[in-house]
């Protein structure tokens, strides 16, 4: 039992985990790396596309991210190499999961290796979740801020990147309500 406390001590401190995105842009109380995996899950749990094996989208999105309980939110602006950052998390991966029981230790490899090489149309759809929901999150910074269009630089790093049907949807309504707050601020600026 003692390294089941210390495997969810480790995950426990993606609570504390800032996305460093939001650090880097100054945003107030930016959220967590679990407040992220969190809602990648919700979003994975309401799929409609029944092509996809929905329990395993829950699994990716709760994994995905969680070598970073370990290696923090390295960002691109962070300028190591995608090899180097694929290595660290890699070595947390190991290191968290010889944590657990055998069986659950390769689950939890298995699915992190899965997201990292996107072995999956599981995986694939979670990697554009994973993009949609940082968009959706900078869309809820600026209305918190009323700052509309301010954290354009998320969005243009997740162009031509959504290709499943749904994400593609919910991207285009978040592009929809972002523009309307746009040209709402242009025609009536903060006084």
């Amino acid at each position: 039992m003692g390294s089941l406390l210390q495997f969810l001590r480790l995950v426990g401190q993606l609570k504390r985990v800032p996305r460093t995105g939001w650090v880097y842009r100054n945003v107030p109380n930016p959220e967590s790396v679990s407040d992220h995996m969190y809602r990648m899950a919700i979003m994975a749990m309401v799929t409609e596309d029944k092509t996809l094996n929905k329990d395993r989208c829950i699994r990716l999105a709760l994994v995905h991210d969680m070598a970073e309980c370990i290696v923090g939110d390295i960002a691109p602006a962070d300028n190591i190499s995608k090899e180097e950052k694929h290595r660290r998390e890699e070595e947390a991966m190991k290191h968290l999961t010889q944590l657990l029981s055998e069986q659950q230790r390769k689950e939890i490899f298995e699915l992190w290796e899965e997201y990292e090489h996107q072995r999956s149309a599981e995986a694939r759809f979670v990697k554009q979740l994973d993009q949609c929901e940082m968009i959706l999150q900078a869309l809820e910074y600026e209305d918190l801020e009323q700052r509309p269009g301010t954290l354009q630089d998320f969005y243009d790093s997740t162009a031509g990147k959504f290709s499943h049907p749904e994400i593609v949807q919910l991207v285009s309504s978040i592009n929809t309500e972002r523009n309307t707050k746009i040209a709402a601020s242009k025609n009536h600026p903060p006084s």
